[in-house]
């Protein structure tokens, strides 16, 4: 550890957020650069505990005091090596990830947590700096080519692991640009995109193929892939949005968030799309509580709606950990994102009823109802709201059924995700699956977890 007596002298901070009235004017990230000296005190803050629970937190077990000691001593080369030792994309999980690490810090238990987060952000930035990242390309390659469906954060992590290895990989992505969620559906002001194009520069250089507009089950035949490559890895992420059945449901101006997200994202890439859905000078009602929801309110602000409303089914939560989720469990409680910090309102326990609309099929009203925690409706608790765009994030189902996965004929498991054995090997002999893909709707560590994982497993099954 770097200083033993480090957690008792240095109190919990993070870098400045910058003006809400400013940033909500353009696409940038929103934190302020942290100086290295102040890094260097959270870094000391790393207790040392006899069992880092923050290993366990993490699904990628990432080797955390071990880099928080090492940016305490100035030693980041070595803090860059042993991050990438479980973590193929730190700058993604340092940007979007809620970081179940922290929550299960011993600290945490009496005090804030260990920034670790922040410093993982950090030392990865620094080594690209610095000239530390490079291609690794494997020494004797293995003759074997495996197809990586997909180019989210599984499907990038698989293909890195399995081409370091020595196996010839394709990674096919149905989108013209590589990327997946990452792309297309993190708002640029949470991560820009330069972070994938610099990854995927490395990628190439370490002998991956990337496949873009490439709809495998659709201009990509899977007979193709079954015949050419040795191995396929399924990693299209679950893209079934979960849909609001009830009345007015087909008005125009009521949209899926990833309808609305991704096409923000096209046109800060420099697209122009003329039908693009927009906020600007709308009365918009979120329907969703959660990360995606909080998207749709960043980008619905950056756009200039006129007036922003949130609705969460599920009663409001604690402001503090709930007795429920005890330490190191993932707490249940508030959380103020960085887009409810830039103004809207946010609503809690609302069901929504039905929508109504003009005389053109536009939606005009939201009709809702206030909730008990078992979603009873409470009668008298019935509202109306004026809406002329409602965005639905509640979250997705699972992958989509239709085109790749009915071709191939891999069984589903009782979620609708596609069934996997230890070695993520699907019903169909040398198909595997990984990420939302097989294990649902998920966070982007446990993506790169699945990713890593199916590899290995991958990997396995071509030697023999």
């Amino acid at each position: 550890m770097g200083k033993v007596t480090g957690f008792m002298e240095y109190t919990r901070e993070l870098p400045r957020r910058r003006d809400p009235a400013v940033r909500i004017k353009d696409w940038f990230e929103i934190y302020q650069p942290f100086p290295d000296d102040h890094l260097r005190d959270q870094a000391a803050r790393c207790m040392d505990c006899g069992v880092p629970f923050c290993h366990t937190g993490c699904p990628l077990t990432n080797i955390i005091p071990d880099w928080n000691d090492l940016v305490y001593k100035g030693r980041w080369k070595e803090a860059v090596r042993q991050l990438h030792a479980t973590n193929n994309f730190p700058e993604f999980t340092g940007r979007i990830c809620p970081a179940p690490c922290e929550a299960a810090c011993v600290l945490g238990i009496s005090e804030p947590p260990v920034t670790i987060k922040q410093i993982e952000k950090t030392i990865i930035d620094r080594a690209f700096e610095e000239g530390y990242i490079v291609p690794e390309p494997p020494a004797v390659p293995s003759g074997k080519r495996v197809a990586v469906i997909g180019s989210g954060p599984a499907g990038l992590a698989a293909a890195q692991q399995l081409a370091r290895a020595g196996h010839d990989v394709t990674v096919f992505e149905k989108n013209d640009r590589i990327g997946g969620l990452l792309r297309y559906g993190i708002p640029n002001f949470k991560m820009e995109k330069q972070l994938i194009d610099r990854r995927v520069e490395q990628m190439r250089g370490e002998g991956v193929k990337f496949e873009t507009n490439a709809h495998v089950g659709g201009n990509v035949p899977v007979e193709d892939l079954r015949r050419e490559f040795d191995a396929i890895l399924l990693a299209g992420g679950a893209e079934q949005p979960r849909n609001l059945n009830v009345p007015g449901r087909e008005l125009k101006g009521i949209h899926f968030a990833m309808e609305f997200l991704p096409q923000q994202n096209r046109v800060c890439e420099g697209d122009w799309l003329p039908d693009q859905i927009l906020a600007t000078g709308k009365r918009v009602v979120i329907i969703g509580g959660g990360d995606t929801g909080a998207d749709c309110l960043g980008t619905t602000h950056r756009q200039g709606a006129r007036s922003v409303t949130q609705f969460e089914l599920l009663p409001q939560p604690p402001d503090t950990r709930s007795p429920l989720t005890p330490w190191p469990l993932w707490p249940m409680q508030l959380r103020v994102e960085s887009s409810h910090e830039e103004g809207g309102t946010r609503d809690w326990s609302v069901h929504t009823v039905k929508f109504t609309g003009d005389e053109h099929g536009n939606v005009r009203q939201l009709h809702a109802v206030r909730v008990t925690p078992k979603f009873e409706p409470l009668p008298g608790t019935e509202f109306t709201l004026e809406a002329d765009l409602v965005l639905l994030a509640m979250g997705f189902t699972g992958p989509v059924k239709n085109g790749m996965i009915e071709q191939l004929g891999v069984q589903l498991e009782p979620r609708g995700n596609v069934a996997a054995d230890a070695n993520y090997m699907s019903s169909v002999g040398g198909v595997f699956a990984a990420g939302d893909m097989r294990r649902g709707q998920s966070l982007v560590v446990w993506a790169i977890a699945e990713g890593r994982k199916a590899a290995e497993g991958i990997d396995r099954y071509l030697k023999g």
